[in-house]
C-alpha cells in the first residue's frame, strides 16, 4: 500500500487549493450572512459555473462512463480534495459534491435504467435539482433497516406508498426534485428481500413536507434536513430502482461512498479546528501567561493531531481498499473508519470548545457546528454500535483455546485451578 498521491492527484490537489482559497474562502462571511437571514447564497450559481469551467465538477465520482463529465478520479486520488472541501460546510456544493447528491448519483449510476438516468441522473450531474434519500423512519429502530415499515403495494403498473420518513437529508431543500425511498413490498420475503427503492418525484401528490428538522440546535443549510408523510403515493412501476427486493443492495451501493465522504470531509474539518485553536491559544492570555504556554493546552493540541493523523491513515487506507476491491470488498474498513473518524471529530471539537471558551459555542465560530457534526456522524449512516458489531463479526477466532495456549507460562493443570 502506497498512500502517497500520485502526480494527478497532487495537480489536481493544487488546483483545487488554489480555487478554494481564491474564489470560495472569500465569500465564506457573505454565505454565513445571507443563511442566518434564510435566503439562499446568491454567488453560488456563478462559484459553481466558474468551477465548472475549471474542470473542478463531480469530482467524487470514480465511476462515471465515458460519456458523462466528471474527473474519473479514484477514492484515494479524491481524498484529499474532500479534506480541502470539509474544512467549509457549503464548499462542497460549489463542486457539485454534496451529500446527499453524490452517493444518489452512484446509486442510480449503478442501479438505474437508461431512461431513469436519462430522467434523474443528468439533471443530478448538472446541479438542475437536488435529491434526498428516505430510509429512516421515526417509529422503528432504523439503525435495523430490516424494521423499515413504510409500505409500497403494487397497483396494476404503480406502487402506493404509505409511510414516514424522518431526519432525510436535503428533502426540505426547495430544489430537491426527487428521492429514492426505501419501503417493504414483499412482507412475506426473507428478511433482506422484503425491500425495494422506487424514485419518487417530490411534487407527487400524498408526498408532504411535514417540517425541516435541526440537530442538537444546528440547521443543515446545504442539504436541510425534513420530515416527509407518504398518503397514497402513486408512482409508477418504471420507476423501481434495481430490482425488487433490492433494496438493500441499493442501500449498500449508495452507503459506502456516503460514508467514507463524510470521513474525509471531517478531517479536512478537524484540520481547520487544530489551526483554530493554535491561533486562539496563541492570541490569549490568562494569569498571566499566553495560553499556548500551559502544559494542558499543548497537550490538547499535540493529542489532536495524533489522533487526526491516525484517521487520516485509516481512511486513506479504506479508500485504496475501495478502489481495489470494491464496495463488497471494503466493508469492515469503511465500518472502521465510520467509527474511529466522527469519534476523533468529536473529541477535537470538543478541546477547540474548551480553548475557545463561550465563544467556542456561538455562530462566530464553526467550533460548536462541528461538535454536533461529530455526534450525528455517530448516529447517521448506521450508528456506532452496529458497526461495532459488524467489526467484531469479521473479527477471526484464533484457532487455539486458553487451555493449550502457547502464549500462557503456566502449566494447563495449573491454569484449570484458576478457570
Amino acid at each position: 500500500m502506497d498512500f502517497g498521491l500520485s502526480g494527478r492527484s497532487e495537480e489536481w490537489r493544487e488546483k483545487l487549493q488554489a480555487f478554494f482559497d481564491g474564489e470560495v474562502l472569500p465569500h465564506h462571511r457573505g454565505w454565513l450572512d445571507h443563511t442566518a437571514k434564510g435566503e439562499p447564497a446568491p454567488f453560488m450559481e456563478d462559484l459553481q459555473r466558474k468551477a465548472r469551467a475549471a474542470g473542478l465538477w463531480n469530482l467524487g465520482l470514480p465511476e462515471l462512463g465515458e460519456d458523462e463529465p466528471g474527473t474519473r478520479l479514484s477514492n484515494l486520488e479524491y481524498a484529499p480534495l474532500a479534506e480541502i472541501m470539509g474544512r467549509l460546510f457549503w464548499a462542497p456544493e460549489v463542486f457539485n459534491c454534496q451529500a446527499p447528491d453524490v452517493p444518489n448519483m452512484i446509486a442510480l449510476q449503478n442501479c438505474a435504467t437508461p431512461e431513469q438516468k436519462a430522467r434523474w441522473l443528468q439533471p443530478l450531474l448538472e446541479a438542475r435539482t437536488r435529491s434526498a434519500f428516505g430510509m429512516t423512519e421515526p417509529d422503528v429502530a432504523s439503525s435495523d433497516a430490516t424494521n423499515i415499515a413504510t409500505r409500497m403495494v403494487r397497483d396494476g403498473d404503480d406502487y402506493v406508498i404509505n409511510g414516514r420518513k424522518w431526519f432525510i437529508t436535503g428533502a426540505a431543500h426547495p430544489k430537491c426534485g426527487f428521492l429514492i425511498v426505501m419501503g417493504v413490498t414483499d412482507s412475506d420475503a426473507d428478511r433482506t428481500r422484503r425491500h425495494s427503492c422506487v424514485i419518487v418525484p417530490m411534487d407527487t401528490p400524498g408526498v408532504r413536507l411535514v417540517r425541516r428538522l435541526r440537530w442538537m440546535g444546528c440547521e443543515d443549510h446545504v442539504a436541510p434536513i425534513g420530515e416527509l408523510s407518504f398518503e397514497n403515493v402513486r408512482v409508477s412501476r418504471a420507476n423501481l430502482l434495481a430490482a425488487e427486493g433490492e433494496g438493500f443492495k441499493v442501500a449498500q451501493i449508495r452507503l459506502g461512498p456516503a460514508r467514507i465522504h463524510h470521513c474525509m470531509r471531517s478531517i479536512g474539518l478537524c484540520e481547520l479546528l487544530i489551526e483554530l485553536m493554535m491561533v486562539r491559544s496563541s492570541e490569549r492570555s490568562a494569569f498571566g501567561r499566553n495560553v499556548m504556554q500551559y502544559d494542558t493546552v499543548q497537550r490538547w493540541i499535540a493529542e489532536s493531531r495524533v489522533e487526526l493523523e491516525q484517521a487520516r491513515l485509516l481512511t486513506y487506507r479504506c479508500a485504496w481498499r475501495l478502489d481495489q476491491a470494491g464496495h463488497h470488498g471494503a466493508w469492515r474498513d469503511v465500518s472502521l473508519i465510520k467509527v474511529a473518524v466522527p469519534a476523533m471529530l468529536q473529541k477535537i471539537a470538543d478541546r477547540a470548545v474548551q480553548v475557545f471558551g463561550a465563544m467556542g459555542g456561538s455562530d462566530d465560530t464553526p467550533i460548536h457546528q462541528a461538535l454536533a457534526w461529530g455526534r450525528l456522524l455517530r448516529i447517521g449512516d448506521g450508528p456506532d454500535e452496529v458497526h461495532l458489531r459488524q467489526i467484531f463479526r469479521m473479527e477471526p477466532m484464533p484457532r487455539w483455546s486458553i487451555a493449550n495456549s502457547p502464549y500462557l507460562s503456566a502449566h494447563p493443570f495449573e491454569r484449570r485451578q484458576y478457570m
